[in-house]
């Protein structure tokens, strides 16, 4: 099979779904019954780490940094001999830690992807190995795109970028349910404050994206002189709205450095 994932939980199936608009030769490789279901549900292959390495070409490991040491130390045998390409998830872990795990030298991938690639909406960060050809990563790339962006990075840089867009989606969740707390606390029913609060976010994202405007200058576009936009943007400074989104992506950072560790 071309594409192999040992682990297949909340971000493994996210990938697993965008991979699946370009190919449908992929197995799962995943203990839990929610990844059997998946697997039938995707009609994709369901078995175990040793016949998905003996079986795959490709092997994302999609597994958490605390448990890749006792997921890999058994399959070392086979993966020496096999020799797939090996594409990381695990935050925190280095492509040199993987290697001295694998205990040869393969190709790897390292990516740090997000959920919302499930919806082709996703950001990807990713660095290689010397043993990653162009000609490897061209074919990767392209069975990659309907995951979203996909943006080569220094690995120096992918915890920290991982602590923004990895862990981002949670902040905007965050942030659509709490302005929707505040349309209903004012009378909007729930159902709408919340379409309305995540569409939203997702025009004014766009915007920006397409627009290439500075967003301190497109936020003074909405902000009349002594009109309600400025007086909810005067609170969000008031409550320190810009430090606690700054300390949230520094807190991540930190914590996906120790969990390399």
């Amino acid at each position: 099979m071309k594409y192999g994932f040992i682990g297949c939980g909340n971000m493994g199936s996210a990938l697993v779904r965008a991979l699946h608009k370009s190919t449908t030769d992929i197995a799962v490789a995943d203990f839990s019954e929610k990844s059997k279901e998946f697997a039938k549900e995707l009609g994709i292959t369901h078995t175990d780490n040793e016949n998905l390495v003996k079986n795959c070409d490709r092997i994302f490991l999609a597994v958490k940094p605390h448990i890749m040491a006792s997921c890999l130390a058994p399959l070392q045998s086979l993966l020496a001999e096999k020799k797939p390409l090996l594409i990381s998830m695990a935050a925190g872990v280095e492509i040199a830690r993987i290697e001295e795990l694998v205990g040869s030298k393969l190709p790897i991938i390292r990516i740090m992807p997000n959920t919302p690639t499930a919806v082709g909406k996703g950001v990807i960060m990713y660095c290689r190995n010397e043993l990653v050809s162009d000609d490897i990563l061209s074919d990767w790339l392209e069975d990659m795109r309907h995951c979203g962006i996909v943006d080569a990075l220094q690995e120096n840089l992918i915890d920290v970028a991982s602590a923004l867009s990895g862990s981002g989606p949670a902040y905007m969740y965050l942030m659509i349910e709490a302005l929707a707390d505040g349309a209903v606390a004012c009378g909007l029913p729930r159902d709408k404050a919340m379409t309305y609060a995540a569409a939203t976010m997702e025009g004014a994202a766009k915007m920006f994206l397409t627009s290439g405007e500075h967003p301190g200058a497109l936020k003074d576009a909405v902000c009349s002189p002594g009109g309600s936009t400025i007086a909810g943007i005067r609170v969000l400074e008031d409550k320190a709205f810009r430090s606690a989104a700054m300390e949230c992506v520094v807190a991540a950072y930190s914590k996906n450095k120790e969990l390399g560790k």
